[in-house]
């Protein structure tokens, strides 16, 4: 079984593999969720010399103002039109054949396709012919057209502004080999596109709503991570060191190797600059790290690091070090678009650390609660599949009861740091206290902690008469004569 790409490789992914040679793929979806700039797309990427791309319409949008709106994507290529690309208009077919006769339309694309062999043939839109025929009519020269479109070899593609409420009756969708629905959802304050495989005979296609875009490069398809179901995992190595002096004799010895850890705080306890140590102990041992920011921009971060001795831009210009920032504009991110980041940083297995900073964050601006720890599963095993670890931090309320806003969530992690401040004689102090390491022994005790110029965040020694640490009351070192 051979497979025609559609150009993106997380497309294909998506499709199970690409568009398979000699099927009918229904592309349906209502006006502007980009029906027709997908289907376009996908004719540049295919065409060759051999092998053309043929774009029909039937009384949509006139060839010129096609063409027109094209020249502003990237993919477009004035020198492919009519030698690769070529764009013929079968509106004047139906015009001249009143309302009762579709054939010439139908022996027009089945000739072409026998004839010259075309990679790709498409038919935009087809929902359109269902104006000047009766549905048998229909019926039958769409099964005359797949059936005989289909011993050519060419992919074919029936575009139109179906919805899925037309699946159960719509004549074009039992016929179809595919179909692939796309759809525009509002929501403030960025509108969401997405793309979902309804139908994909003879392959497994990822399954799900998956995140699409549409820029000046074309469509772009973000593959939804839920979709993965990693099982080959890799073998643990030795601990790895959490590069926070103090800590690894905490954990027993370090961080079992690929392990899901999650430091909790408030804001300015020192999880940012733990996540640095965690990332300078990965670069000085050689490792390759990904560090993935929403706050903190790449030159922010490197000037963090640089005031603990830590060189991160020499990292990142030897390619030992990716840094991600992944703004969040008006407290808005896509799941799937920072999904696919990690997972193509990932791809090559070079990755031994990712750090994401922070959870609680990328929690509240992505403003999918029923969907999130599905997805934060699936992140979890995707990152341990690569053979890497992960170091996240999450924020807690700065005063008063530790309130986690992932409450629930944190027996999807192996490990547990938290990391608060702690009221002493009048001053505040932090402490450091690990919760949770799974089958793993681990010291219950808290210690102290310090954020130094020389090493960032150090733990300290144990505190005898620390208390509140459950919540009843805030966290305070009591002297021994001191009622808690």
């Amino acid at each position: 079984m051979t497979y025609l790409s559609t150009g993106q490789p997380d497309l294909d992914l998506i499709l199970g593999g690409g568009l398979r040679r000699g099927s009918v793929v229904v592309v349906a979806g209502p006006p502007g969720t980009g029906k027709t700039v997908l289907a376009q797309q996908i004719c540049f990427a295919a065409a060759t010399a051999e092998h053309r791309a043929v774009y029909y319409t039937t009384l949509s949008e006139p060839h010129a103002k096609l063409v027109e709106h094209l020249r502003g994507f990237s993919f477009f290529d004035t020198g492919a039109l009519g030698s690769l690309v070529e764009y013929v208009h079968l509106g004047d077919m139906l015009r001249d054949n009143g309302a009762t006769d579709i054939d010439p339309l139908i022996n027009e694309v089945v000739h072409k396709a026998v004839e010259e062999e075309p990679a790709l043939l498409v038919i935009d839109s087809t929902m359109m012919l269902r104006d000047f025929v009766s549905d048998q009519v229909l019926r039958t020269a769409l099964y005359d057209l797949t059936s005989r479109v289909a011993h050519s070899g060419a992919v074919l593609l029936l575009l139109g502004e179906y919805g899925e409420e037309d699946m159960p009756s719509g004549i074009e969708f039992p016929l179809a080999d595919g179909i692939v629905l796309l759809s525009h959802h509002v929501r403030e304050p960025v509108d969401r596109r997405g793309l979902r495989v309804a139908k994909m005979r003879g392959t497994g296609p990822l399954g799900g709503t998956h995140t699409m875009h549409i820029t000046d490069d074309g469509v772009r398809v973000y593959p939804r991570i839920e979709s993965f179901l990693p099982t080959d995992m890799p073998g643990r190595g030795p601990r790895v060191s959490s590069g926070i002096r103090g800590l690894d004799a905490l954990m027993g010895g370090g961080i079992p190797d690929g392990d899901g850890t999650v430091v909790l705080g408030p804001t300015g306890v020192g999880k940012t600059i733990g996540c640095l140590g965690f990332l300078a102990e990965g670069l000085a041992q050689g490792q390759r790290c990904l560090y993935v920011t929403f706050q903190d921009t790449l030159e922010q971060l490197e000037e963090m690091a640089g005031r603990f001795g830590w060189d991160f831009r020499a990292a990142r210009e030897r390619d030992q070090l990716v840094i991600a920032h992944v703004p969040v504009g008006a407290l808005d991110l896509d799941l799937d678009v920072l999904a696919s980041i990690i997972r193509h940083s990932l791809g090559d297995g070079s990755i031994r650390r990712v750090i994401i900073d922070s959870l609680a964050e990328m929690a509240h601006a992505a403003r999918e609660a029923q969907r999130f720890p599905a997805y934060l599963r699936s992140m979890l095993s995707i990152v341990r599949a690569a053979g890497a670890s992960l170091w996240v931090t999450s924020e807690t309320h700065l005063f008063g009861r530790v309130e986690d806003p992932l409450t629930g969530l944190m027996y999807l992690f192996h490990n547990v740091i938290q990391v608060r401040y702690l009221e002493h004689c009048a001053e505040m102090g932090r402490f450091l206290n690990v919760v949770k390491m799974r089958n793993s022994h681990h010291d219950n005790a808290m210690y102290s902690c310090h954020i130094h110029d020389d090493g960032g965040l150090v733990v300290g020694s144990r505190l005898a008469h620390a208390t509140g640490l459950l919540g009843w009351s805030a966290p305070r070192d009591c002297l021994p004569d001191q009622t808690p």
